[in-house]
């Protein structure tokens, strides 16, 4: 697969862009288990053309993580060819759009799934992002529509290629089902069989397994698939999904013990990367997620939750037996 200058292999597969998840240490982790290019948290152009530190150090990553998109996002032309040029001059391998977020606070400000109730702002504004990056392709993150009723990919497709898009990824759910319900891959088999399209198309929405990746791709056609939720707390289904795909087989579930050297993996590179105090802050998140399905996974969570230095987090992890640590609990 093509995305202008980026060469992937066949059946790439994308990590999504996630709030307060897609930092830099967690793309890290994702890039080593096999996802094929990973993409920065979304990104307030309003926040980049003002130079806010906090926006700033959202954009920053290790060259281990290429290839890498930047997203961002805004609801104003100006501020998003303003913010384009930013993040271009951060050099990542492309910049994306984001056109689906479906928040109240995002939408509110027309941002995010709130082009999609405008196709014509849509237009322009991608159409001015691509003009303000000259060295990196641009590419778009979008949703069905606004609602059931308002549902036109296709014609959305054809128009963001017509402006220089050069592909585009649809989670297949609308800006009113925000995360509920199933995700419709109906609409993109008929989004990648529209006649005059050729740009890639990433498809994206309730692809939890290796299982789920191959059927989205058998089912729909899609170019790439992009794993969101599926991928917190579990970036080997990267590798797992790879392999499935390649091999028909299925790879074994990570042991306990991989688990806990991920998780205290995750912990070094997020302290490096924040600091030690809001590296452990940051990390307390993801702990339910690395720990979920062990037994009383909730204890050992809770004791790793109590600490705030990262010394005796790694103590923990490192040193677990499940039999002594209940024993003494």
């Amino acid at each position: 697969m093509q995305i202008q200058n980026i060469t992937l292999p066949e059946k790439p597969l994308f990590l999504a862009p996630m709030e307060d998840v897609t930092d830099s240490p967690f793309r890290q982790i994702c890039r080593d288990k096999g996802a094929d290019i990973v993409y920065t948290e979304f990104i307030s152009s309003e926040a980049l053309i003002r130079d806010s530190d906090i926006a700033m150090h959202k954009m920053s990553y290790t060259e281990r993580e290429r290839p890498l998109g930047i997203q961002i996002f805004g609801g104003r032309e100006e501020a998003m060819e303003g913010a384009a040029k930013v993040a271009e001059m951060n050099n990542p391998d492309l910049v994306d759009i984001n056109f689906g977020c479906p928040v109240y606070k995002v939408v509110n400000k027309g941002a995010g799934a709130a082009c999609l109730r405008d196709l014509d702002m849509m237009e322009r504004m991608a159409g001015t992002v691509v003009d303000a990056v000259k060295d990196k392709p641009v590419t778009v993150k979008t949703r069905l529509g606004w609602d059931d009723n308002s549902i036109k990919i296709q014609e959305v497709g054809l128009m963001l290629q017509s402006v220089g898009v050069k592909a585009l990824t649809v989670h297949a759910r609308t800006r009113a089902q925000k995360y509920k319900g199933d995700a419709d891959w109906s609409y993109l088999k008929k989004l990648k069989n529209t006649p005059g399209l050729e740009i890639p198309i990433i498809g994206n929405g309730d692809v939890t397994s290796p299982e789920l990746a191959k059927k989205m791709f058998d089912e729909t056609g899609v170019d790439g698939v992009m794993i969101g939720r599926g991928a917190i707390g579990n970036p080997w289904i990267f590798e797992q999904t790879r392999h499935y795909l390649e091999t028909g087989e299925l790879l074994p579930e990570p042991t306990l013990r991989e688990r806990l050297e991920l998780t205290a993996h995750q912990l070094r590179l997020s302290v490096e990367h924040q600091g030690e105090r809001y590296g452990v802050i940051i990390m307390k998140k993801h702990y339910g997620q690395y720990l979920k399905g062990i037994r009383n996974a909730k204890k050992l969570r809770m004791a790793l939750m109590e600490h705030d230095e990262m010394d005796p987090i790694l103590e923990i992890l490192l040193n677990y037996k499940e039999e002594e640590f209940f024993a003494v609990s």
